[in-house]
């Protein structure tokens, strides 16, 4: 069962454009100062990524419901929930805790993109799509790594 996204899922994205924020006065308020984890560039892009995710899991058998379909969703969403969460905590290092945490749940969801590749739930090419979609916000969460490590004192 090779998967194809939804139409209406499709749209959504599509209407969306990859990173490119939610419109006026919301996400694209990017070129300015960061006040909110949702004027972050990663945080954009890792919830258009868990769009994209809860749309191919749709098409996954439904004996999957409770399995990979139901992992890869939850691991795609603690993507931008840690970021944000991160971003709403006291300290750097807490900040950076949780920065960690998003990118242990980017190598989850690559694998289990991969996993369901092989068991031909999605096919090659959409595979190859998303990995780039993780690729770059797995270097976006690196660069805000190394910025925030940054910004703590030397021991």
């Amino acid at each position: 069962m090779m998967c194809k996204l939804p139409k209406k899922h499709l749209i959504i994205i599509l209407n969306r454009g990859w990173g490119l924020g939610a419109g006026a006065g919301g996400w694209d308020s990017i070129l300015g100062a960061v006040n909110s984890y949702r004027d972050l560039l990663v945080w954009q892009k890792s919830i258009d990524l868990t769009v994209i995710v809860y749309a191919l899991t749709m098409t996954f058998p439904k004996t999957e419901i409770f399995g990979l379909s139901s992992q890869l969703q939850r691991a795609s969403v603690s993507i931008p929930s840690n970021i944000a969460e991160g971003h709403a905590r006291d300290s750097t290092k807490e900040y950076l805790r949780f920065i960690s945490i998003a990118v242990g749940s980017l190598a989850e969801v690559e694998t289990q993109l991969i996993i369901a590749s092989k068991l031909q739930f999605i096919n090659k090419e959409t595979l190859g799509e998303q990995l780039e979609k993780t690729g770059e916000i797995g270097r976006m969460l690196r660069g805000l790594q190394k910025s925030l490590k940054a910004k703590l004192p030397n021991p």
